[in-house]
């Protein structure tokens, strides 16, 4: 069937705390601007990509190339959207300076003791990073889906000039995968996407 936010329970709107750069699986929604079928139709069950589409498909397939901290699992492009899994698999957090304290030497005036240097251990502190209002965390999910989105702007324009503008509705949707189940049951609606269409 269509992609309908109210029935699927995406959330267009990110998670105020949450870190859209540390591990995980996430399953990603972007739909086509207006909710136009730009990309192709459906025929007996399977999508038949046009060039539009096939320009997507190549873009997608490309994200590992200039997101190295990503790993693609299953998706479809549909003739509006394009559902999709991504796994990150590098924390934003490693890439922290770890905090410098400066190790002073313990001096104690007029006493023949010895007393050894003990060096000041300090635990790395990772804070997790906080996605913000207009602010894009690097290696996040949010800056490999505006990668993404522009690349296929840039391809659409040089190949077929005639989408002067951008294909994309704004924003996407996403779904953090938490568990086993959630995972199977999400790769199922994926696979099953284009017999299910109905548009």
């Amino acid at each position: 069937m269509p992609f309908n936010p109210k029935i699927h329970h995406r959330r267009s709107i990110r998670i105020k705390e949450y870190d859209y750069s540390q591990a995980g699986l996430y399953f990603i929604t972007i739909c086509c601007r207006d909710r136009i079928c730009r990309f192709g139709k459906i025929e007996n069950g399977e999508m038949i990509l046009n060039d539009l589409g096939k320009i997507v498909m190549q873009c997608w397939l490309d994200i590992p190339q200039h997101f190295p901290c990503a790993i693609l699992h299953e998706y479809v492009i549909m003739p509006n959207h394009i559902h999709g899994i991504i796994e990150l698999t590098v924390v934003g957090a490693q890439n922290l300076v770890p905090l410098q304290i400066p190790q002073m030497p313990l001096q104690i005036p007029q006493m023949p003791l010895q007393i050894p240097q003990i060096p000041l251990q300090i635990p790395q502190i990772q804070i997790p990073q906080k996605n913000a209002f207009q602010k894009i965390i690097p290696r996040s999910i949010g800056s490999i889906i505006r990668g993404f989105k522009i690349g296929v702007t840039i391809e659409t324009k040089k190949i077929l000039p005639v989408y002067s503008d951008s294909v994309w509705q704004r924003n996407y949707y996403e779904q953090i995968i938490r568990d086993e189940q959630s995972h199977k049951n999400i790769v199922n609606y994926i696979i099953n996407n284009p017999t299910n269409w109905k548009g």
